[in-house]
């Protein structure tokens, strides 16, 4: 088959592929630029990202804010303006604040998950910014479309459907997790029954972008024959000579094996997946790790009863010291081998997909 474009709105994106968006740090504007260029879409993760500027642990608001925007016109920079998205957490203290910096800044496209983006349309009101939320069930599919619609007199431009193969924070119950009868392709359909109402009442296509487990060209094949209309693929991405994260963070995906992923459960709530290594053995322990300051990043974050500082760790990962940090990861990382470049990815994910 030959691969079709994937069109959210007026975004025109060549290849039905849209980077998954990894924080801390992990996917800036490198890593972004990086997929846009080469034909799919880059999005950028929105969470913390003035973790190395000076001033991020004594003003952590205005530091984030600061980097936004850095990361944005870099990434709008090596494009030569192309089609770039970024990604924000609900779960966010300063969540508005960032979303109206980068609608500021000519933001393309934003998905949002960690919680109910409620607020989103009412935040790019009045500009030509695509938004998206992140959902892991049909329920959720039509609690979102239905609230907007009713609360906002909109539809979502795009719906992203991540499955429990995903890595990072996850939308199911630990338990749900580890189901083996959960059926991501079922749940394709239904979504598009849902949505199918307000596509035709606000006279739109709302494409379901799909992730979880999404590694190959025929993993893409199968989702766009089960009805999807892209995916979302971020582990994929990560052991390349684009990604911004530090040789260290790459590495540790490199290494990976198959029994060294684990569930575990985040400050922000959520089980998410991780690569077992020594911090996590610290946290299983119950040996906090020492915060060194609180950036107040989390809404359902608590200071002084949290068995561990994400931001801490993630920031800690991402930079090179995987032994004391949280290194999220998909299902498949064992599967990453060695090192690669973005453009050699897409070649042989598309050669795959359409053979």
């Amino acid at each position: 088959m030959k691969l079709p474009s994937l069109d959210i709105g007026n975004l025109k994106i060549k290849y039905p592929i849209v980077l998954g968006a990894m924080g801390v740090g992990v996917s800036r504007s490198g890593l972004a630029a990086a997929v846009t260029n080469a034909g799919g879409l880059g999005v950028i993760s929105g969470v913390n990202l003035g973790f190395n500027e000076p001033d991020f642990l004594t003003n952590p608001l205005e530091a984030n804010l600061r980097a936004l925007r850095n990361e944005i016109r870099k990434a709008k920079e090596m494009t030569k303006d192309g089609i770039i998205g970024i990604n924000f957490m609900v779960a966010m203290n300063t969540y508005a604040e960032h979303v109206k910096e980068a609608v500021k800044e000519g933001i393309d496209f934003i998905v949002s998950g960690a919680g109910i983006p409620s607020d989103l349309p009412a935040l790019v009101k009045g500009s030509s910014t695509k938004i998206a939320p992140i959902i892991s069930s049909s329920k959720a599919a039509g609690l979102i479309a239905k609230l907007w619609d009713r609360n906002h007199s909109i539809a979502p431009d795009a719906m992203v459907l991540e499955g429990v193969k995903a890595g990072g924070h996850l939308g199911f119950k630990p338990k749900d997790i580890l189901d083996e009868n959960y059926d991501v392709f079922s749940t394709i359909s239904e979504i598009k029954k849902i949505l199918k109402p307000y596509e035709e009442k606000y006279n739109k296509k709302i494409p379901l972008i799909v992730a979880g487990g999404i590694f190959t060209g025929s993993d893409i094949k199968e989702v766009l024959e089960a009805g999807g209309d892209g995916v979302q693929m971020a582990t994929k991405f990560v052991a390349t000579a684009e990604c911004d994260a530090s040789d260290a963070f790459k590495k540790a995906y490199i290494n990976a094996t198959l029994g060294d992923v684990e569930i575990i459960i985040s400050p922000v709530g959520l089980p998410g997946r991780a690569i077992h290594n020594p911090f996590l053995e610290r946290v299983s322990a119950n040996d906090r790790p020492k915060i060194v300051k609180c950036v107040n990043c989390l809404k359902t974050c608590t200071p002084a009863t949290t068995p561990f500082c994400i931001s801490q760790a993630l920031v800690n990962a991402v930079n090179g010291n995987t032994d004391e940090g949280l290194i999220f990861s998909g299902e498949n990382v064992y599967k990453v081998k060695e090192m690669s470049t973005v453009p050699k990815i897409f070649e042989e994910l598309i050669k795959e997909a359409e053979a």
